[in-house]
């Protein structure tokens, strides 16, 4: 079995007025969270972040703007989904993106993977999900969209 490499890319996807796109998790009804994904072997984290807005969305996100933050959130790996990652291992470093759309774009969702989706205004999406770092990022985003203007 290959193991997952503890090095991810977070992407808050949202539009020009901050509206922000959460998928909710198929293994975990009632997690929603932005698209995140594990860097693959050999995989820059703009790489990273592409695949993982494709695989999840099929928003091709070389065609938007796509800022990588210089960002990382070091966290400790829920005990539920540490067996994909090599033994002993139990921090991940997340490198965080955003992708800006110009209008909710449609989602095509893998049902293996999520089962909804939702845009939402950015403070309703930072209420949303559980994950910090996410919760985070999307607060962040009024300032980060503002000064990148």
């Amino acid at each position: 079995m290959s193991h997952k490499i503890p090095v991810s890319t977070l992407v808050v996807i949202h539009t020009p007025d901050l509206r922000v796109l959460l998928l909710e998790r198929a293994d975990h009804p009632g997690f929603w969270q932005s698209v995140t994904g594990s860097t693959h072997e050999g995989e820059t984290l703009r790489e990273t972040a592409i695949r993982e807005v494709a695989e999840e969305t099929g928003i091709d996100a070389s065609r938007h703007r796509l800022e990588e933050w210089n960002l990382q959130n070091v966290y400790e790996i829920y005990p539920v989904w540490r067996h994909r990652y090599a033994p002993g291992v139990t921090h991940n470093t997340e490198h965080v993106f955003s992708l800006r759309v110009p209008a909710p774009l449609p989602v095509q969702l893998d049902p293996a993977e999520h089962l909804a989706y939702r845009w939402l205004p950015w403070r309703e999406a930072a209420a949303l999900t559980i994950s910090w770092t996410n919760r985070d990022a999307i607060l962040a985003l009024p300032q980060r969209s503002a000064s990148a203007q």
